[in-house]
């Protein structure tokens, strides 16, 4: 147990240490930061429940009830951070407050018996409180909001990287790809102390600490991650207005409107001229060195709307905005990558001059688009001349 105390002594201190770099950190995203620092905060509390728990007990016990109840803020914090960290017009409304609903329930439920009771029966509740009335609505609670909050993170998280393909034309593959991994292991995380509750019930004590333990280093080398990857990767955490829609619910929403107003313009007859436009203009103005050139930018510098630009190029071209953009740019790499006079640039040189933030991203593309990496097309180029 001592074992298992100094994990979590060691946890919470990191937690708190995390939580004032990320309050005192300068960062376009405060409200982001914030509700992290309170995600990070009840987590610090969930953990500080080893070694704090017997004190609190037999002092405050009620202190320590509603202790117990804070997790069910927990998810909901978190839920709050993915949709600030998706879009940039996030704002804390009221309506928010729905998300406390069951932290209030299960409050007012230990205070119509738990919390005013005597000494003696709140002795006999922490001895048995597995098995109480109040206690199993707790577990139900946790697992069913667990549960739909999860699956609203995913459902967020695949339309918001879809608006990012159709209206961005910076790489959001990294931050999405991070965001869908750490919810994974969180939901596993929470499931394993699922599994750890049910064990509660056994007479498997020594599995039981293990597994106490083993969660409290997982907790803290996922939420270190978690907080170390959003650190080092600022740039992608840009965000994408809410009130955007994806192409195709734009067509299923107002098929009609679509068809009367942005398909009469780009009609039979005029699709292959507005090409033709565009291309043009993405080669001789080469908007796409701007890494964060967005469907709304372009629109604007072509004196179309926004979604005339992106029915044409999503619908008609059969392309993301992302890919599109990135063809140019990969385009302009290639030609760079020829040049005798840009020999001595590096790929990382030539891959922030085309637009490209990012060597991972710039790879990515530049395979995608020639099957070759930015160095074995130069390579073979210079071979063959």
């Amino acid at each position: 147990m001592d074992f298992l105390k100094t994990i979590a002594i060691i946890s919470v201190f990191i937690l708190f240490l995390l939580i004032f770099f990320l309050l005192t950190i300068k960062s376009t995203k405060k409200l982001s930061n914030q509700l992290f620092v309170g995600y990070l905060f009840l987590t610090a509390i969930d953990i500080a429940g080893v070694f704090i728990a017997e004190p609190i007990i037999s002092i405050y016990p009620n202190l320590e009830i509603f202790r117990w109840t804070v997790i069910l803020l927990n998810i909901p914090l978190f839920y709050l951070y993915v949709l600030s960290l998706c879009y940039n017009d996030f704002q804390l409304k009221s309506k928010f407050l729905l998300h406390t609903i069951p932290f209030i329930i299960i409050n007012l439920l230990l205070a119509s018996g738990i919390y005013g009771a005597d000494d003696i029966e709140k002795k006999y509740f922490f001895k048995h409180h597995h098995q109480t009335f109040e206690m199993i609505i707790f577990q139900y609670l946790i697992e069913i909001q667990y549960l739909v909050y999860t699956i609203f993170i995913f459902l967020i998280l695949r339309r918001t990287r879809n608006l990012y393909l159709q209206n961005q034309s910076y790489s959001a593959n990294l931050v999405f790809k991070w965001l869908f991994q750490i919810t994974l292991l969180f939901t596993a995380v929470h499931y394993f102390a699922t599994f750890k509750n049910i064990l509660r019930y056994t007479d498997n004590h020594q599995l039981l600490i293990f597994i106490n333990g083993f969660l409290d280093i997982i907790a803290l080398i996922v939420t270190s991650w978690f907080v170390l990857k959003a650190l080092k990767y600022p740039e992608f955490f840009r965000g994408v207005d809410t009130q955007l829609q994806i192409i195709n619910d734009l067509k299923g929403e107002i098929p009609s409107k679509i068809k009367s107003e942005d398909q009469q313009k780009i009609n039979d007859n005029s699709i292959n001229f507005q090409i033709e436009l565009l291309n043009k203009y993405m080669v001789e103005e080469k908007p796409y060195l701007d890494p964060a050139l967005t469907v709304q930018n372009l629109a604007a510098q072509m004196n179309m709307s926004t979604r005339e630009l992106s029915v044409l190029i999503n619908s008609n071209m059969n392309q993301h905005f992302f890919d599109f953009v990135n063809t140019h740019r990969i385009e302009n790499a290639m030609e760079l990558l020829k040049n005798h006079s840009k020999k001595d640039c590096t790929v990382l040189e030539i891959l922030y001059q085309v637009g490209f933030n990012s060597k991972s991203s710039f790879n990515t593309a530049f395979k995608k688009y020639t099957t070759l990496t930015p160095t074995e097309y130069r390579n073979t180029f210079y071979k063959a001349n």
